[in-house]
């Protein structure tokens, strides 16, 4: 399968040209490219581009910033972010800002380190091709460097000091919910009851791919209640099935199929606060996740509710939504074969949850085997980042194909490194207990069956808990 339009590998050359911008302005916020070696930045970020940079005998000027520094290390480092020039011209009130980015880009540089800026950004890499996520920003923004960089940051600022994805809803995940469930008190055990029981039901869940090879998010309306679970326990919900379906992403595939169930659907599963919720994280937070949506089986009451929910819809991902009556209209975009049995289809599947093995999580527990992967990430990344600014400084053109292939060979090395390092940082799963998510970071859409291990914990516990040597080189 060939990547998409604006995908790695598929770049026209003003676009490559555009790429290689915004990864100055990125690296130049981050403190990590010095401002006399990003030059080019001041131009306005939006003009048609136009190569005028150093040659590539000029060595650009690089900082040494350590992506994983202890936090008491942290009150060293510079306080603002290095300023780039082009984007002098942001202001926080802006009418056709519909959510709130231009403030929240400004608040971050106000609050946030550059060292914290890079952090978050590399954290929020992960298995990912670096250029893959920056492409994304710049694809939503139609390409605009200035708008990219928005979006960018304030989807930084939205991870690190809103929804907390990485340092607390992934890290916890599903084992600490089920431990505070049990033993925790007050808003800590409420909102594990109403994780867990939103992964119980089946409220959302993945199963299978799509036609174009999508992994699939069943969303079930009728199990929602407008109160049953409170707001911040509906949204930590939301983020981690979003996460989680991000591992279930195998490139070129980088989108989602979501499918809105509303067989049984009243006005009672009507609840327009997390629906709200959910548009904000496709449009402002995980740009360009969306393939396509399928409302399936509404029913004439919600004719007025699409109305409303429409508006507040961009008008592409507004362009991704169809609707589908029957079992037939499903099959235009997923096989009957690989529907599930309550859709009507005939795979024999029907979502039942696999509760937290104990001893799962236990390779989390293993700092000093976590320290040394950082340490080794660190150096991938510090890798890359050097080939980035050597590709976006040259001007031979021969050199910059060079360059670039010499940054898809680290940038797939951070992948591999990855997914060793997945275990010490990422609470298991739902999915990776049935096996559609392996350890490697192979997927099986649709596992044959669930290993005999793990019904009784015993080899899940030891293949997630024990550090092997293969770990760490």
């Amino acid at each position: 399968m060939e990547p998409l339009p604006g995908r790695p590998g598929n770049l026209t050359p003003e676009e490559e040209e555009k790429l290689r911008k915004f990864w100055e302005m990125f690296l130049q916020v981050c403190g990590v490219l010095g401002d006399e070696a990003s030059g080019e930045t001041t131009e306005t970020a939006s003009e048609a581009p136009s190569r005028t940079g150093t040659t590539g005998a000029e060595k650009p000027k690089k900082k040494r910033i350590s992506l994983f520094k202890k936090k008491k290390d942290k009150d060293k480092d510079s306080t603002t972010p290095s300023k780039v020039p082009a984007m002098d011209s942001i202001k926080e009130n802006d009418p056709e800002d519909k959510w709130g980015e231009n403030k929240a880009y400004l608040e971050t540089l106000a609050t946030h380190t550059p060292e914290q800026i890079r952090a978050t950004i590399w954290s929020m890499v992960k298995h990912d091709h670096p250029d893959a996520l920056l492409l994304r920003f710049l694809r939503a923004r139609k390409w605009d460097l200035q708008r990219a960089l928005v979006m960018l940051m304030s989807t930084m600022n939205w991870r690190c000091s809103e929804a907390h994805v990485d340092d607390e809803v992934m890290t916890n995940g599903e084992e600490f919910a089920a431990i505070n469930e049990k033993s925790a008190e007050g808003k800590s055990k409420k909102l594990a009851e109403d994780f867990l029981a939103q992964l119980r039901m089946g409220k959302s869940y993945c199963y299978g791919i799509d036609k174009a090879g999508r992994p699939i998010c069943i969303v079930r309306a009728r199990l929602h209640r407008a109160g049953e679970q409170s707001e911040e326990g509906l949204e930590r919900f939301t983020v981690y099935l979003i996460e989680t379906t991000r591992f279930m992403l195998s490139p070129p595939v980088d989108t989602a199929c979501v499918l809105f169930d509303l067989t049984g659907f009243s006005l009672a599963n009507m609840d327009y606060t997390p629906v709200k919720f959910m548009i904000k994280c496709f449009e402002a937070n995980y740009p360009e996740s969306l393939g396509v949506v399928l409302v399936h089986k509404a029913p004439w009451v919600f004719q007025g509710i699409w109305k409303i929910v429409r508006g507040w819809l961009d008008p592409v991902v507004a362009s991704k939504v169809h609707f589908t009556n029957n079992i037939k209209d499903l099959d235009e975009f997923i096989p009957i074969e690989k529907i599930p049995t309550d859709l009507e289809g005939t795979s024999g599947y029907s979502y039942k949850y696999m509760e937290p093995v104990p001893g799962e999580n236990a390779k989390m527990k293993d700092i000093e085997t976590r320290e040394k992967l950082l340490q080794e990430r660190e150096t991938l990344v510090e890798e890359y980042e050097g080939k980035t600014i050597e590709w976006a400084n040259e001007a031979d053109a021969t050199k910059r194909v060079a360059l670039h292939l010499e940054r898809d060979t680290v940038a797939k090395k951070l992948r591999e490194q990855y997914w060793r390092l997945d275990p010490y940082l990422r609470s298991r799963s739902y999915y990776d207990r049935i096996g559609v998510i392996k350890g490697d970071g192979k997927l099986d859409y649709y596992p044959s069956k669930i290993a005999p291990a793990t019904t009784n914990g015993t080899a899940a516990a030891l293949a997630a808990g024990e550090t092997s040597t293969d770990d760490v080189d």
